[in-house]
């Protein structure tokens, strides 16, 4: 008996999800960085750069939060390596998340609770008619193109933040979605309402 048709595919994704680090092209030059640490001054004055208009103050909380949701997430997920393991795990039901898309809605959701003055963040996403496709989440100036962007990425390297320019990615070609940008953030929980007070009788 042949195997369904989504089954197959999923197979294939994780099959190529496996096999992608482990090709030469991953030595390539301009690969993602690793951010170094919730501070790490590289990203920070990458993301700074990317305008003369932004923030440094908010550049360093971009960097902070990218680079602590990824290890939290690492942890409450319990990610191995590679990322195509992590996938089967999921799909088979041995772990909770940490799939790409998971990791950067959790992160986009996080960027969302706190007020943005001079960046936007926008939901990356390549390979996306492939059973690979992958999501992140890119980080630009107000206003600016999102090919400008740089990538923040949790999922490619198991938890540990990855980031980069979006045209430099060697592996990825990405593309931005702004539905699928609004559709994370109405997933946010709305704050309670106040309680009505009792009328006094």
């Amino acid at each position: 008996m042949s195997r369904p048709v989504s089954y197959r595919l999923r197979i294939a994704g994780i099959v190529l999800a496996l096999t992608a680090f482990a090709s030469p092209a991953h030595g390539r030059q301009k690969d993602p960085a690793f951010a170094a640490s919730a501070n790490d001054p590289v990203l920070r004055g990458s993301i700074a750069a990317l305008a003369s208009s932004i923030d440094p103050e908010e550049a360093r909380r971009v960097a902070e939060i990218a680079y602590t949701t990824g290890r939290d997430l690492k942890r409450e997920w319990k990610v191995v390596w590679p990322p195509g393991l992590q996938n089967f795990l999921v799909h088979i039901g041995r772990r909770k998340g940490g799939l790409c898309f998971q990791f950067a809605e959790r992160l986009l959701l996080r960027l969302s609770e706190q007020k943005w003055e001079t960046l936007e963040f926008h939901w990356a996403e390549s390979l996306e008619t492939d059973p690979s496709e992958h999501n992140v989440i890119v980080v630009t100036a107000k206003g600016q193109s999102f090919y400008q962007g740089i990538i923040l990425d949790n999922w490619r390297y198991g938890g540990r933040l990855g980031w980069g320019f979006v045209v430099e990615d060697p592996h990825y070609k990405w593309h931005e979605n702004r539905a699928h940008f609004v559709k994370v953030l109405n997933k946010r929980v709305p704050p309670n309402p106040a309680p009505e007070r009792r009328r006094e009788l």
